[in-house]
C-alpha cells in the first residue's frame, strides 16, 4: 500500500532539501553585497578625507610661497630704507657741521658789533622809601584794600628791597583783613618759608595758621601750628596765644572760639621799620 507513495515522497524531499540551499545562498549573496556597499561606503568617505588634507596641505604650501615672497619683498624694501637713512643721516652731519663753521666764522664779528647790555635800572631808595610809607599809611588808615594793592605792588617793584619781608606780612595782614584767606596765605607762607630767619617769621606762621583755621582746614593749621611752636619755641607767637592742649584737633569740626591771627599788642599799629632793622618794632 505506501510503496506507490514511496517514490513521490522521496521527489519531494529532494525538492524541499534543493529549496532550501537555493534559498540559503541567495541570503549569502544579499549578506556580502551590503557588506561590500558598506566598505565601499567608507572607501569613499577616507578617499574624500585624504583628497581634502591633500587640497588643504596644497594651500598651505601656497600660502608659505607667498610669504616667502612677501618676507624677501620686505627685505629689500627694508635695505633700501636702511641705506636711505644711512645717506639722510650723513647729509645731516655734513651740513650740521657746515653750518657750525660758518657760525665760528661770524660769531667773533657779531660778538664785536653787537651793543652791550644795559645795566640794569638803579632803584630810587626815595621812592622805594615813599612807596613803602604809603602802604604803610594806608594800612594804619583802615584802608586794607588801598593797603594790600600798595604792599603787592612794592614787593613786585622792589625785589631786591630790604622791606620784602615786611611788605609781604603787611600784604598778608591786609588781605586777611580783607578776609581773602588764601591770598594772605600765600604771603605769610612766603615770609616763613623765604626768611626764616627774619623775626616776623613766627607771626607769619601764626598768620598762616589763622587763613587755614578760617578756612576751615584744622588738620593744616595744626601743623603749621606745630611747626611754629618746633621751629620758635621761645618766640611771643608760640607761647603767648597758642598752646598744644588749645590746638584744632586733626578730625574736629571747626572751633568755637576762632584764633587771632596776629594778637593786637604785638604787631598793631605797624610802625615804619629802619634800614638797619627791617622787622617792625613791638
Amino acid at each position: 500500500m505506501f510503496r506507490p507513495l514511496l517514490p513521490r515522497l522521496l521527489v519531494g524531499l529532494l525538492a524541499t532539501l534543493t529549496f532550501s540551499q537555493a534559498h540559503a545562498g541567495l541570503f549569502d549573496d544579499e549578506e556580502a553585497r551590503l557588506r561590500i556597499n558598506q566598505m565601499r561606503s567608507e572607501f569613499n568617505a577616507r578617499l574624500d578625507k585624504l583628497e581634502a588634507g591633500a587640497r588643504a596641505q596644497l594651500e598651505l604650501a601656497n600660502q608659505i610661497e607667498q610669504l616667502k615672497t612677501e618676507i624677501a619683498r620686505l627685505r629689500g624694501e627694508n635695505e633700501v630704507l636702511s641705506n636711505d637713512l644711512a645717506n639722510a643721516n650723513k647729509r645731516q652731519k655734513d651740513f650740521y657741521v657746515d653750518l657750525d663753521n660758518r657760525l665760528r666764522k661770524v660769531e667773533p664779528q657779531a660778538t664785536a658789533d653787537a651793543p652791550s647790555p644795559a645795566p640794569a635800572a638803579a632803584v630810587d631808595p626815595a621812592a622805594e622809601s615813599r612807596d613803602y610809607e604809603a602802604a604803610l599809611t594806608q594800612l594804619r588808615s583802615g584802608k586794607y584794600r588801598e593797603a594790600a594793592i600798595g604792599f603787592v605792588s612794592f614787593t613786585k617793584n622792589y625785589p631786591n628791597s630790604s622791606f620784602q619781608p615786611n611788605a609781604h606780612f603787611w600784604g598778608a595782614s591786609a588781605l586777611y583783613q580783607l578776609k581773602d584767606n588764601a591770598g594772605a596765605a600765600e604771603h605769610y607762607a612766603k615770609v616763613a618759608n623765604q626768611w626764616p630767619d627774619d623775626t616776623r617769621a613766627p607771626d607769619a606762621l601764626l598768620g598762616l595758621a589763622s587763613t587755614q583755621q578760617a578756612r576751615n582746614d584744622a588738620v593744616a593749621a595744626t601743623k603749621t601750628l606745630e611747626k611754629l611752636v618746633a621751629k620758635y619755641p621761645s618766640s611771643s607767637a608760640a607761647t603767648i596765644r597758642f598752646r598744644p592742649s588749645a590746638w584744632p584737633k586733626a578730625k574736629a569740626a571747626p572751633m568755637s572760639q576762632p584764633m587771632t591771627p596776629l594778637p593786637a599788642t604785638r604787631i598793631w599799629p605797624p610802625r615804619r621799620p629802619t634800614r638797619s632793622q627791617t622787622c617792625q618794632p613791638s
